[in-house]
């Protein structure tokens, strides 16, 4: 989330709002005013990323040994002053927030494609102008930090609002981050990331007092502020007319500032001036030019109140008056307990309507009331119109390359067309609501609580999601419902296929293993909604898909027994089924002859191989050589660590080799593969002669692993399939 054009308004207009603070004398004076609390700083780590994320060779990622120095230098200079950290992460996007998660997708995708022109045209490293963060980052950070021995969350909703409602909660020293939205909550201080000096422990605080201050505002009208100027939730041309008219009679003017910082002037103007003079007298809907969309601007400023404050613009009228909202309760739910929830009240009624839910408390759309009409508006949700979409029934065949336009795809996936489809294609829709158009809720319709019934599994999986050990399971479990964001995917190279369609059979497996799936890959059966970018998908609904069956040895076992069981069975139970989701069963006897750390990535390679057609036996050379070669450098060898002139200029095939190895993106599921990163491009590092080259001077323990990978592709792949990796390849780099 943030606030339009707030970030540049402080920075041009407001910098008195900035104070240069040391983090270290912060927590000493903590410590004195609150005896025997740790000081602590709530982090949020995906505006982090970007921070801690420097190596100049970014295009391929990797460098994993290098970035885990940078995270535990961070961490090490926190701890040694006595400042405890805890760090959130995003763990889904909220329904209403669906429109802007796309919005963003579409402006990545262009950000990516300029990257990529700019690769081929001057086939040199683009700038940190264009920086873009590698793919997976996000979750090898968060394995990281844990490993690290830190607190490290997964959010239940936006991350914003629980790290928030987590430093408020907790008397925290403040918040790391870099989201104008921190400001708007009534919280602790909101720290800069991006202004913080890790060796001197100095960043700069911006403070909401002296905002309102500047503004003539208090802090209880920046949820209003926030609203008026454009957010996540209330879009930025709702009420532009209504900001313009705001501008035309402000009178004080300022000729040495942008036209954006004068109307976030008017605005606070107006709410200072006008909208005062009548709080209390009039509901929101009176003053401002609200129309259809009142209960999603009330959403909206609801969105900031943290369990247990109130906004003074929600208010009763004296009697035999209604208006849209009585009171805000609280808002949403605390990660670990559950918390109430904001409440739509009609001051007439004595029911009370929950505006953002959990997905495990209640199985009806959450709905606001409007007293005056009696019409029931969604506010957590909208539903589509029964338009078929695309289904995945039979991804067990390799998908064609190219896959890139989605008419295309739409042609290739058959559609559903039973009316337990249409249903399902109905609910737990994630489009932004159209307030205009209120979708009428009858009893034949109801949003199912979750994907599953047992109530234990999914405790936890909510846990296991919480306590960021898991990734999307509890998403399915719940709503069936997950995304992947944009990933550094050429959307012109038609060598190799997005890495959503390579490793979607192995999600169909994980869906037939969390949701049950019958033997017959054809019945209709739970559909999982997946909102993945890849090159031609408009993201104008999400992809149906289907759960495939899986045939695991011995049986496919139940999740109590994977999740609970720690028995030497079960462990052997868990390794069956892993192979079982790759589809990689025949391959156990001689996987069982690799070294356990390298048994991830022989299923990951041969997978990789078997799956894209026009991979060859050198791309296999340069994944295994990333894995091995660099084994026991250091740190400080493998920063310094250069090839020869060729080897330093980035190319698009090893950097879309590099992508469709980690698979997903900073926002999505990955595999943790340790030091595994971006492969060399067809050579290899030349510099250091330490570095054994390949294959001959590999220990002759490693020389099984490529000896697997060959086998079973040799048992998967016809002799003419593997003799054409080489020619395809060698035509598209």
């Amino acid at each position: 989330m943030g606030v339009r054009g707030l970030q540049g308004f402080v920075g041009s207009t407001c910098p008195h709002i900035c104070t240069v603070v040391n983090l270290k004398e912060l927590a000493e004076q903590h410590r004195t005013r609150h005896p025997g609390c740790t000081p602590t700083i709530v982090v949020d780590a995906m505006c982090c990323l970007r921070y801690w994320y420097t190596p100049e060779s970014w295009i391929c990622g990797g460098q994993w040994r290098e970035y885990f120095s940078a995270l535990q230098d961070f961490v090490k200079t926190f701890t040694d002053v006595g400042i405890k950290l805890v760090f959130f992460f995003d763990g889904m996007v909220e329904q209403g927030k669906r429109d802007e998660w796309v919005r963003r997708r579409r402006r990545n995708s262009k950000e990516i494609a300029r990257i990529f022109h700019y690769l081929k045209a001057h086939r040199e490293q683009p700038g940190r102008n264009m920086f873009f963060i590698p793919s997976g980052l996000a979750i090898f950070t968060r394995f990281a930090l844990k490993t690290l021995g830190q607190e490290t969350l997964c959010s239940l909703q936006e991350a914003d609002y629980e790290v928030a409602a987590y430093g408020l909660r907790h008397n925290c020293l403040g918040i790391l981050g870099e989201d104008t939205d921190y400001l708007i909550y009534d919280t602790c201080p909101y720290l800069s990331i991006s202004e913080l000096c890790l060796e001197s422990l100095s960043t700069v605080q911006l403070c909401r007092e002296t905002l309102c201050e500047s503004l003539g505002l208090r802090v209880a009208d920046l949820p209003l502020l926030a609203c008026l100027l454009g957010n996540d939730v209330v879009p930025e041309g709702m009420l532009e007319s209504f900001r313009y008219r705001c501008l035309s009679s402000y009178t004080s003017v300022e000729e040495n500032v942008n036209k954006k910082a004068n109307m976030i002037l008017a605005v606070s103007d107006h709410i200072a001036k006008v909208l005062h003079m009548h709080q209390g007298e009039k509901a929101l809907e009176e003053m401002l030019p609200l129309g259809p969309n009142k209960a999603l601007f009330y959403k909206g400023v609801a969105s900031y109140l943290l369990p247990g404050q109130q906004s003074p613009w929600f208010f009763q009228k004296p009697k035999g008056e209604m208006t849209l909202n009585k009171q805000i309760m609280s808002v949403r739910s605390d990660p670990e307990l559950k918390q109430e929830v904001p409440m739509c009240t009609d001051p007439e009624s004595t029911s009370e309507v929950p505006m953002y839910t959990d997905p495990e408390s209640t199985p009806e759309v959450p709905m606001c009331t409007d007293p005056e009409s009696k019409l029931q508006v969604p506010v957590c949700a909208d539903f589509e119109s029964k338009q078929e979409v695309p289904m995945c029934t039979d991804p067990e065949s390799k998908p064609e390359v190219p896959m890139y336009t989605y008419s295309e795809i739409k042609q290739k996936l058959p559609l559903g067309t039973g009316p337990e489809f249409k249903l399902e294609a109905s609910m737990n829709t994630n489009l932004e609501i159209r307030q205009e158009d209120p979708v009428p809720m009858g009893p034949e319709i109801k949003q199912p609580v979750t994907m599953i019934s047992d109530p234990e599994i999914l405790k936890i999986a909510r846990t296991h999601h919480v306590q960021g050990e898991s990734y999307l399971v509890y998403n399915i479990l719940s709503s069936g419902e997950i995304e992947c964001s944009n990933t550094l995917e050429d959307e012109l190279d038609q060598a190799l296929p997005s890495q959503a369609f390579i490793y979607r059979p192995v999600r169909q497996r994980v869906y037939s293993l969390l949701l049950g799936g019958s033997e017959d890959d054809t019945s209709t059966g739970p559909t999982v909604k997946e909102w993945f970018v890849y090159p031609g998908n408009p993201l104008k609904h999400p992809d149906l898909v289907r759960p495939l069956p899986m045939t695991v040895p011995g049986g496919t076992p139940s999740l109590k027994i994977l999740w609970l069981n720690q028995e030497p069975e079960a462990q052997a139970r868990r390794l069956d089924t892993l192979l079982a989701c790759f589809n990689l069963s025949s391959s156990k006897e001689e996987l069982q002859a690799v070294e356990s750390p390298f048994k991830a990535l022989c299923c990951l390679l041969i997978y990789l191989f078997v799956q894209v057609d026009t991979l060859c036996l050198e791309d296999l050379q340069a994944f295994i050589a990333q894995a091995l070669c660099l084994q026991g450098k250091s740190t400080a060898q493998l920063v310094n660590l250069q090839g020869d002139g060729e080897d330093r200029v980035p190319a698009p095939t090893g950097q879309a080799l590099a992508t469709a190895a980690l698979g997903r993106d900073s926002h999505g599921g990955t595999r943790d593969q340790g030091p595994a990163g971006a492969p060399p491009t067809r050579s290899h590092p030349q510099a250091d002669p330490k570095i054994p080259s390949w294959p001959g001077d590999l220990p002759g323990h490693l020389l099984p692993i490529l000896r697997v990978s060959r086998e079973t592709m040799s048992t998967q792949c016809p002799p003419d399939h593997q003799k054409s990796h080489v020619c395809a390849r060698k035509q598209t780099a």
